[in-house]
């Protein structure tokens, strides 16, 4: 028991024999009255303590009347002194001096404290209340009013002023003392010392919770057998038997206390793996986690909610800037227009290249010393052609360049550089490029909803290899496979490419904006009557006898005559250079061929007539670009030509007579200005209206409960026959995959299953050999 003033004899201790618990309603009812108890002495405690101060400062007041009366009385003495000695002349005169200015300030503070209200008024603040307060300042201020005189007076004439320095003194302590008293009631109103109280003699409170001991060793290996199940399975260890150890292990806690709102439940159960199970989930709720379909990683309510109305989307991509390619130039522009909507965040997710694959790749010998220095050029490039600032991100992933199929293939799992907090929607540029020898997680699982978008017609390039019909063949399968296995919905930019399952035709594509500005502008030029093109006919397109320069010299051998006087100039560089130029030289062609250049160079505003024979491309670039910019387009009567063919300026042909005969249209005629409509359908605002709907993706954006579906698992559903042979599919592609052999009779580059040592030093990873453990594939 604390002290406040009075002597209290301490509880005795219990008795050994008497039990120390009861029924709830008797502890109650002690409690209760030993609280009583403890009340009441602490408040006649308290009182005593008030009666002790008041009488002390009245022994203190009555002193100071005695003292002043002295002090008043020797001052009078002075007043009318007898002649003094010579030797303490001086000083008397001085002393008498000072008495005589201090007099009537001495007369005051002893009228003020001589008061009857003064003693009223400082014992007021006495009464029994919580907060007890003395205020001294009233006394110490007036003592000291005369200021530095009278501090100066003091130490030049100590002995006089001993009495009221005594004084002085004895009211500080006592002031001391007040404080410290209020400070107690202060905590005893606070409930801090009905806490100590308690602590001291162990009365707890009904709804205090025991404490959860940590698992101990047996319990945390008995956990880690049970988790290891399906791996120990796999070299042997049948589930029985882990399941025989862990009841072994959980049977030597059969007297121990689980942590559980029901003990006597638990204690009458025999120790099973559910018991485990029960005791590790109230060992996770102690450290404040709590489990639901978010796992036991999510603590707040407010985490949840962010994550549900948060969408992210993954554009994954086969290439990217410098090179000028359309799976590196479209994707960056649906990264840059999906990020202009605040419903979801977006992340571009493209190759890296080492130095020496950099250098056969990209244009004019550039290249990039770190991930860091191409994004910066691949974000400066994009906002300087959209016109606005973008805010999505980018990431690498580890990619080699395979120069006899000139693209490049991923190394590795690349879903694994998607984090799986933010695997909520992917966009698989090129989906069949990517999966061809994918090893790793698969797509479908990982992400609630994912679009394949075809940018390639395979089969056409394959067909023209050796043995390509039946390379071809393989091909289309695995192509099926990867759709079905990999994808939720699959869109194609035309009717040129594979039929798919889950497909879907419908070009997603737009155009860059500075084409756009351009053939506004020469539209304007027009109307002002100022001539508009200055040059006739061009072809650009990359070097290769793919991209339709072999169309083109056979329809500009066949009739040479007819289009005599006729020049095409071509713009383009690639690995077939040398042979087209050889060849048109050898038939003597009105080829004139320049260097390859970005199609929005000013060298190229002025030409009024765009021909494209190619057959091999699923939805040209450089034919939207060129419609764009307001002139003729020559094309074939293609499928992958069926979007363009809706415009006034585009000029189809099937045979070779009819391209001649568009020839000789389009050089003798001016293009129609474009209308506004026209303009919209070729943007990017258009075509990510289009990817929208078509990829229904305005549906799972605005869907909370898709952001669910991959955390709460797909075997929560019956699973289907569609989704058992998806499965099935799957299961056999990701084995195949996985044997080195396999993959390179199939023409996988070597050492593509996982990223190398320069992959891991570029992008900081982990070193290539922590990400293949012995007993993995």
């Amino acid at each position: 028991m604390l002290n406040l003033g009075m002597e209290t004899k301490p509880p005795s201790p219990p008795h050994p024999m008497v039990p120390t618990t009861s029924s709830s309603s008797g502890t109650a009812e002690k409690a209760f009255s030993f609280l009583s108890k403890g009340w009441r002495e602490v408040k006649d405690s308290a009182d005593a303590d008030i009666r002790l101060m008041r009488a002390r400062a009245r022994s203190f007041k009555h002193l100071a009347n005695q003292e002043l009366e002295n002090f008043l009385h020797s001052a009078s003495a002075f007043s009318s002194p007898a002649v003094p000695p010579p030797f303490v002349e001086s000083r008397a005169i001085a002393e008498i001096e000072f008495v005589q200015k201090l007099r009537p300030k001495l007369s005051e503070i002893r009228r003020v404290y001589s008061s009857p209200d003064f003693g009223q008024k400082v014992l007021e603040k006495w009464s029994p209340k919580p907060i007890v307060r003395m205020d001294l300042s009233a006394i110490r201020n007036a003592f000291v009013a005369e200021g530095e005189e009278l501090v100066r007076w003091e130490e030049k004439y100590e002995e006089f002023w001993e009495p009221l320095k005594k004084l002085k003194t004895g009211l500080m302590e006592f002031e001391k003392k007040s404080t410290k008293s209020n400070d107690i009631f202060e905590n005893f109103k606070s409930g801090e010392l009905m806490e100590k109280v308690k602590l001291i003699l162990g009365v707890k409170e009904p709804h205090e919770t025991k404490e959860v001991q940590p698992l101990d060793f047996p319990e945390l290996l008995a956990s880690l057998i049970k988790q290891s199940e399906p791996f120990l399975d796999q070299i042997g260890i049948r589930k029985d038997f882990c399941e025989k150890i862990v009841d072994s292990l959980c049977h030597k806690h059969k007297g121990q206390a689980l942590s559980s709102p029901d003990q006597n439940l638990i204690h009458q159960a025999e120790p099973t793996t559910d018991s485990l199970d029960l005791r590790i989930a109230n060992v996770l709720q102690s450290t404040g986690y709590h489990y639901g379909d978010y796992g036991f990683w999510y603590e707040k309510p407010d985490e949840l909610s962010e994550i549900k109305e948060k969408r992210h989307v993954a554009i994954v991509t086969t290439a990217s800037l410098p090179w000028m390619t359309g799976t590196a130039v479209n994707p960056l522009f649906r990264a840059a227009y999906l990020s202009r909507s605040t419903n979801q965040e977006v992340t571009l997710v493209v190759p890296w290249l080492c130095k020496s694959d950099q250098e056969l790749v990209y244009p004019n010998n550039m290249t990039f010393s770190s991930p860091e220095e191409q994004e910066a050029y691949m974000r400066n490039w994009v906002e300087e052609r959209v016109g606005f600032s973008t805010d999505f991100k980018i990431t690498f992933y580890p990619g080699k360049f395979a120069k006899e199929r000139r693209s490049i293939i991923p190394a590795g799992d690349t879903s694994k550089f998607i984090p799986s907090k933010e695997a909520d929607v992917a966009i698989l540029e090129e989906p069949e490029h990517l999966n061809w020898y994918h090893h790793g997680n698969r797509w479908t699982d990982k992400f609630n909803h994912v679009v394949g978008v075809v940018h390639t017609n395979y089969l056409e390039y394959i067909k023209r290899e050796k043995f390509g019909a039946f390379q071809a063949f393989l091909v289309k399968h695995i192509n099926n496979i990867v759709a079905r296995a990999y994808c939720d919905k699959v869109l194609r930019l035309s009717a040129a490419t594979q039929d798919m399952p889950k497909s879907t035709v419908c070009n997603v594509h737009g155009v860059n904006p500075k084409f756009l500005e351009v053939g506004e502008r020469i539209a304007a030029e027009r109307a002002m009557g100022e001539p508009a093109f200055s040059k006739g006919a061009y072809f650009l397109g990359k070097m290769v006898w793919a991209k339709g320069y072999k169309e083109l010299i056979d329809l500009m051998a066949k009739h040479k005559k007819d289009l005599e006087g006729f020049n095409l100039d071509v713009y383009g560089t690639g690995e077939d250079s040398h042979e087209v130029k050889t060849t048109a030289s050898r038939l003597k062609l009105n080829l004139n061929f320049l260097n390859g250049r970005d199609h929005a160079d000013d060298s190229l505003h002025g030409y009024k007539v765009f021909i494209n024979p190619s057959v091999s491309d699923v939805l040209c670039t450089a034919t939207a670009e060129a419609l764009a910019m307001g002139k003729f387009v020559i094309c074939a009567d293609h499928p992958s030509n069926d979007f363009f063919r809706t415009f006034p300026n585009c000029l189809t042909y099937r045979t070779s007579e009819e391209f001649v005969t568009c020839i000789k249209s389009a050089m003798s005629k001016e293009p129609h200005p474009l209308t506004r409509e026209q303009r919209y359908r070729l943007s990017w605002e258009a075509a990510t209206e289009r990817f929208m709907q078509f990829s229904e993706l305005d549906k799972v954006l605005t869907d909370k409960n898709n952001n669910n579906r991959k955390r709460m698992g797909k075997s929560a559903s019956m699973p289907n026959m569609s989704e058992m042979v998806d499965g099935g599919l799957a299961f056999a592609h990701y084995c195949l995959t996985g044997n080195e052999f396999l993959r390179l009779a199939t023409g996988a580059m070597p050492g593509t299953r996982d990223y190398d040592k320069q992959h891991s030093r570029d992008l900081h990873l982990l070193p290539p050999q922590v990400q293949k453990p012995v007993y993995g594939w």
